[in-house]
């Protein structure tokens, strides 16, 4: 099922029936994949005093709680709502879904005792692409990533000159496979987010970070279209489900 796509003036072509799903689900296990410091999402049937919602346990249908921080149990869109007093909404601020997209793969610098993604290594994984979406696969890019337990853990994170960086290029959607675009543990300061929507400026509304992705060896750098959908939660990030397309 193939399309043609007009996009700034050009055409490309993709097939629609290939889709390249780069993200990770919510799951009922301990191994789900997790950080902050909260408990496994839970996913269980409901129960009230005669009633248990589960087929198995004697119900005519399957009727579930789930239970699940966003930020912490998958691939999640947020919006600068995370970050801002005033409540903003991811469900009101990603209004587009369709956007063209450069996938990058980068092996993170250490300073002083950090894994960080520096400046110089984004701008030259781009070259002299200004894509409107950008997608960051980290090395060393082990399956592990998809049910890893971060919490305490210090994973790597963009630096704010380089954040200032994707933003002046004209990134509005930033998908990262780390749980956080910024430091575990920084005080609070949250420089990488800040920078990347202009927090103490004209703050970019509509402009979304998603984190937790997963993007396979197979997957090779280059231009994709993306369909980044999120459910719509009134509410500054929503569990996502970002999907590439490869130009043919």
């Amino acid at each position: 099922m193939k399309t043609t796509i007009t996009y700034n003036a050009n055409e490309y072509e993709i097939d629609l029936s290939k889709p390249l799903d780069i993200s990770i689900p919510i799951t009922n296990k301990d191994d789900n994949v997790n950080a902050w410091y909260v408990d496994a999402p839970t996913i269980e049937p409901h129960r009230e005093t005669n009633f248990t919602g589960s087929i198995a346990a004697g119900s005519s249908t399957n009727f579930y709680d789930i239970s699940f921080n966003p930020h912490s149990h998958g691939t999640h869109t947020e919006c600068v709502g995370h970050i801002s007093a005033a409540h903003q909404s991811i469900n009101q601020h990603l209004k587009q879904f369709f956007f063209l997209a450069e996938v990058i793969t980068i092996t993170p610098s250490e300073e002083k005792g950090d894994l960080v993604i520096t400046k110089d290594k984004i701008e030259n994984a781009l070259s002299d692409n200004t894509p409107k979406a950008l997608v960051i696969r980290t090395l060393p890019n082990q399956a592990s990533k998809q049910n890893r337990q971060y919490s305490h853990t210090n994973p790597p994170y963009i630096l704010e000159d380089a954040m200032v960086f994707i933003r002046e290029l004209g990134v509005e959607h930033l998908l990262i496979d780390l749980p956080s675009v910024d430091k575990e543990k920084d005080d609070g300061k949250l420089l990488a987010h800040k920078a990347f929507w202009n927090f103490n400026s004209e703050v970019r509304l509509n402009a979304t970070i998603t984190e937790f992705i997963y993007v396979t060896d197979s997957i090779t750098d280059g231009s994709y279209f993306v369909n980044l959908q999120v459910a719509p939660f009134e509410n500054d990030a929503s569990p996502s489900r970002p999907v590439l397309y490869k130009i043919e």
